[in-house]
């Protein structure tokens, strides 16, 4: 669609929404909302602050057949130089709650793991420490099924309630963890299914044990992982070896193509300089799949999600 459909399209959600025009937006670049820190903008980009914003803009979307990006703190994120041709969604703060009952807790999609982790250790839950590391939202941990330390989102959650943009009557689901068909770094969620909050349950214990692994988990992170502009792991580990020892076997340490560099702390890290390009991001990826194939390792799969870009093409052993 040219400039002029998406601004009327942009027109469309901000009609049924009722919303200002700060709340859709059209050409809203994206890279600044990710960890990246590097891409486009998307054509469209609409806030909500309830589910009955998302019901509304189903009505919109839903006929269509134009794809829907959920953008929560964007770390798991690739977007293209040339942007996102579809409608991005953002969770306002109405979906950042955290309440904690026992040995329950709900959790609004737009809640930060870090924040969720540390109130659960404050009231002296168990199970969830290992979250204070990874810088996403709920919603986004239980749609790639989030995890470190040796535990993910799968241990902890008991159901989520989900709406999907793609029924134009959408309302929210209540669905089981079962039914999510959680497993490493991947959900059963489509791209059109937005989770706006999660149920957690985790065990008693004392607050200070858990305030003890999460100084552990934040103080690990420092010394193994960069900082800076990057989206964390940008590989999965394959069965029984980890892809950052792989890639650093196989010399990617340090590999750099224009503005993108594997991090010379941690392998399966990609480091964007400021003002970069997503294309050289996209460039190191795949030049690191070489360079492991090559030395007779595996083909890595990506854990960062590709946004408007190629998949990374099959690299033959």
């Amino acid at each position: 669609m040219d400039r002029d459909r998406w601004s009327e399209l942009g027109r469309a959600c901000a009609a049924v929404l009722g919303a200002p025009g700060s709340a859709v937006r059209v050409e809203e670049p994206l890279g600044p909302r990710t960890t990246y820190r590097v891409g486009g903008a998307a054509r469209v980009l609409v806030e909500v602050d309830s589910v009955d914003d998302l019901a509304a803009l189903a009505s919109v979307v839903a006929p269509t057949d134009l794809p829907v990006l959920v953008v929560g703190r964007g770390s798991n994120l690739l977007v293209a130089d040339a942007g996102f041709d579809g409608v991005a969604v953002v969770l306002g703060p109405a979906f950042t709650t955290v309440d904690v009952d026992g040995t329950t807790v709900v959790a609004g999609g737009a809640a930060l793991l870090p924040v969720v982790a540390r109130r659960t250790a404050q009231a002296g839950l168990r199970g969830f420490e290992w979250a204070v590391g990874v810088p996403g939202t709920i919603g986004g941990a239980v749609r790639m099924n989030a995890g470190g330390h040796g535990a993910d989102m799968r241990a902890a959650l008991r159901d989520a309630v989900v709406v999907d943009l793609g029924d134009p009557g959408a309302r929210p689901v209540t669905r089981p963890a079962a039914s999510l068909d959680l497993a490493y770094r991947r959900s059963a969620l489509r791209s059109r299914e937005i989770v706006v909050q999660a149920r957690l349950e985790l065990r008693e214990g004392s607050r200070g044990d858990a305030e003890a692994v999460i100084a552990e988990v934040v103080t690990w992170r420092r010394e193994h992982q960069p900082g800076g502009a990057n989206a964390g792991s940008v590989f999965t580990n394959p069965p029984g070896d980890s892809a950052g020892r792989l890639i650093d076997a196989a010399g990617g340490r340090g590999l750099r193509i224009g503005s993108a560099e594997v991090s010379t702390k941690h392998a399966n890290f990609i480091q964007a300089d400021p003002g970069g390009s997503a294309a050289d991001v996209w460039a190191v990826m795949d030049a690191v799949r070489r360079l492991v194939v090559g030395a007779g390792g595996p083909s890595l799969e990506p854990e960062t999600v590709l946004v408007g870009l190629p998949p990374l093409p099959e690299v033959a052993a």
